[in-house]
Formats: C-alpha cells, structure tokens, sequence
C-alpha cells in the first residue's frame, strides 16, 4: 500500500545519524525515498540539482544548487521547479509527502500527495537562528497534514490541541549497535591515553549544550577527563572551555559511537535548560544505557519522565549536583541489579517498533482516504 515518499528536511543527510535516518532507511526497505535537503546558493551558472543514492538503496539524496543571486522573492519557485524536474526525472507517480522541515511547504504546497506526514522531532522555532516564517508555515503545515508525529511526550502535550490526528513517538534505538559498547571494544586512537575516569558525551555541541556546567565541573574535578564527541554549531569554538581534562574529539560515524562509548566510565547528557532543549527527547539517553553506561543528565522533561524518576538516570542541572551525581555513578558503575532493570525497560524499545506503530497507522489513514474518495465517485456517479 506504500509508495514513493518525498522527505523535506532541515538536516543534512550526512550530518549526524539520527531519527530522520531510522525512520526513513526502514521505509527504504520496500518503497523509495527521496530526502530533500534545504537549498545550496552555490551555482555558477543555473540551477540544478544533485541526486545521490545511498549505499545502493532505495533511498536518494536531494540537494537543490541555486545560483548565487537569486535568494530574492524567486527562490520558492525557482525550488518549486526544480522540484517538479526530480519528479519527471525519477518518474515519481504516487507518493507520499514527509516533512520535518514546515518551511519547504512553500515551494511543495501544489503537489497532489497520497498522504501527509509531519514528523515534528523538534521545536525548531525555538533554535537558534530559525527562519523568520518558520512558525506560521508549521501552522499551515498543520491545516493540510493528515498526521502529525511528534518526536517526545512534551512535543506532544504541545501539539496535540493542533491537530486532530498526533501521535507521540519519543527517541527510541538500536539496541544491539549500543550494546557492542558493552564488550570492552578496542580504543580508538584519539581516546586511548586520556586517562581515566571519563565522563563522555557524543552529539552535537550547539546552543543546548551547558558551556558553564561544563566549565565549573571541570575544573573542581580535575582529576576527572570530560570526552565530547560531536561537531560544533551555531555556537563560537572559542567559548568553549579548555583544559587539560577537556578533550574535543570532534565529528564521528555513527559506526564508531560505540567504541568510543566502551572506553567511559560514565556517560553525560550535560544539557542546558532553555527554549531550545525544553520540548527534547534525547536518542542518546536509550543509547548510553544500552552500552551498559551509567548517564548523568540535565532536568530534561522527556528524561525525567520515564528515565529519572525509575532510576535509570541521575538527573543534575548544578555543578554541585552533578558532581554528587558522578561520584556515585562512578561508584556504582558496574551494578548489576540497576543494569538489570534498564535492560528490562529497554526491551520494550526499539526504532523497528517505531517504525512498524507508524506503519500501522499510516496504512490505516491511506485507506481511510481511499475510502472517502471511493465514496465520493460514487455518490458524484450516482
């Protein structure tokens, strides 16, 4: 019943692995994607785009080339037709619409979909440097959508007066990619002479990263190494704290986190609490605990609930919390009893779960659709 899906995304496909990946590879599986990412200003002559297939899936890679001139009131019809030009190149007939960015509707609000997704992971209104319409195109994103997913429970509690069709769908994981964490994988070479214990963290090191309670846990606890694996966004390198028990790693693949995770004592979710982190539901909280790692993270309400208050997570938002915080996950690193229990808690998590529960009701809304238009011929033939 699936057919062609059309992805409008805020991310880079080779950016950092995460939900849109998960979701959208499992798609793959039986029906082609086509992930469309925001516009490059970087043609010298005239538009084009550049379609990329992954690993000989059936998943491709959009990338629209405008010329370097043309961001003026043109540039929503200059994507709508290069949208239409991959549709007549890939002969895409029916297909479905997934949007985690509301923006692309404007240059994609003309096409005759099977079905619309919103798959709203993130409060992206609330990052830094959002676009100015970003708002008021999620309201009409919300107005022509037949679904809305939202990527946590407060995302949800946010959004379920908007529409009448949301469904929560919070972080979920790849349990037996996370658990090779747990064999004692050989160090990487960057990793292997930071001295011990470490507290790591991997992700993307932006505005929702708490640069102070980094900086005073640091340097209390010099004994103590801090590992961050992750690139740097939206934020100055040079407010970054440094020390010599500060290491930035930098950028790895998805294939290596769990090497890396292996060598921690303790994992960090070191998150600072604003706009930007306030609806978040953190895939790396499941991941860490999957490597068998005690996690240390800020207040974040998707983490609080279920992850804090069941004792899987200590949760600290000060330095003076944190670093009580630590000494006992230090402590109790290798308790079995507490490893038991996130095991049984993480069992009923997976992204093949996810994915199958959307499935599910996806097919359920096409049909729905299918029978109303059904009807409609009928009474318009009657």
């Amino acid at each position: 019943m699936l057919c062609d899906l059309l992805c409008f995304s805020h991310l880079r496909w080779n950016f950092i692995y995460q939900r849109p990946h998960h979701l959208l590879s499992r798609y793959a599986q039986a029906n082609r994607v086509f992930f469309i990412e925001e516009p490059l200003f970087d043609a010298r002559t005239t538009d084009h785009y550049h379609i990329t297939q992954i690993n000989d899936t059936n998943l491709w890679v959009i990338v629209f080339h405008l010329e370097k001139d043309s961001q003026n009131k043109y540039v929503v019809e200059r994507q709508r037709l290069l949208l239409s030009y991959l549709i007549e190149d890939m002969e895409i007939d029916e297909y479905m619409l997934w949007y985690y960015s509301p923006v692309a509707l404007a240059y994609s609000d003309h096409l005759q979909a099977k079905l619309i997704v919103y798959d709203c992971m993130d409060e992206l209104s609330a990052f830094r440097f959002a676009p100015p319409a970003l708002q008021q195109k999620e309201k009409e994103l919300m107005q022509v959508a037949d679904i809305v997913f939202t990527g946590g429970y407060s995302l949800y509690e946010a959004k379920k007066d908007k529409h009448p069709r949301v469904y929560p769908f919070p972080s979920s994981i790849d349990k037996e990619h996370f658990e090779k964490a747990r064999n004692n994988l050989s160090e990487p070479e960057d990793q292997k002479e930071i001295p011990h214990p470490r507290l790591g963290f991997y992700g993307v090191v932006d505005e929702r990263f708490n640069i102070e309670l980094l900086k005073e846990v640091s340097a209390a606890q010099p004994q103590w190494h801090f590992i961050i694996v992750g690139p740097f966004a939206k934020i100055d390198a040079e407010t970054l704290p440094a020390g010599n028990n500060i290491h930035y790693l930098g950028s790895k693949s998805y294939n290596e986190l769990p090497q890396y995770l292996s060598g921690w004592d303790v994992a960090i979710m070191p998150f600072a609490l604003n706009e930007s982190t306030k609806y978040i539901s953190p895939t790396k909280t499941p991941e860490y605990l999957a490597g068998g790692k005690p996690v240390i993270s800020a207040s974040i309400k998707d983490v609080v609930e279920p992850y804090g208050n069941n004792g899987y997570v200590y949760i600290a938002d000060t330095a003076e919390e944190f670093i009580a915080a630590a000494n006992i996950a230090l402590h109790n690193k290798d308790d079995n009893n507490w490893l038991q229990k996130v095991d049984a808690f993480l069992a009923n998590i997976s992204w093949d779960k996810t994915w199958n529960n959307m499935r599910l009701i996806i097919e359920k809304s096409l049909t729905k659709k299918f029978e109303i238009t059904e009807q409609k011929k009928i009474k318009e033939y009657v």
